[in-house]
């Protein structure tokens, strides 16, 4: 039985547009402080980088690296139940932000995993309008 329909989905917001609609055609967008040079994620509508910066959305590679990650044996919500157990992980990209997601297409078994270990992105559909940005081994 697949719970898709049912799970918590992200909200998506005026700051977030261009992130969101770019996973959606198999792209990552992050937003990057003009004064600084610095990536930042969670999109934001300044840069946390300098409170009087600008920021502009720069598409950037998906290669990244495996910086954290714990195997999740409990569902924290009902819906997720059929897919326990599954990898919540932080990911690093090559351009420096840290992105929160799951590992995917690898049996969740810390044996599988190793930090640093090189990753590439997996855009997932979900059916309801919104795409999910997970990542498996490259």
């Amino acid at each position: 039985m697949d719970n898709n329909q049912e799970k918590p989905m992200p909200v998506p917001q005026p700051e977030s547009d261009k992130y969101w609609n770019g996973l959606k055609k198999g792209e990552i967008w992050i937003q990057k402080c003009k004064s600084s040079g610095q990536f930042q994620f969670y999109p934001r509508s300044h840069s946390m980088y300098n409170v009087d910066g600008e920021i502009e959305w720069v598409k950037v590679s998906g290669d990244a690296t495996l910086y954290t990650f714990a195997i999740v044996h409990l569902a924290p919500h009902y819906s997720f139940s059929n897919d326990v157990p599954f990898i919540n992980a932080l990911i690093k990209l090559k351009e420096g932000p840290i992105i929160p997601t799951n590992i995917v297409d690898v049996k969740p078994d810390p044996k599988n995993l190793k930090i640093g270990m090189k990753l590439k992105p997996v855009f997932v559909d979900t059916g309801q309008g919104i795409t999910l940005l997970k990542f498996k081994p490259a």
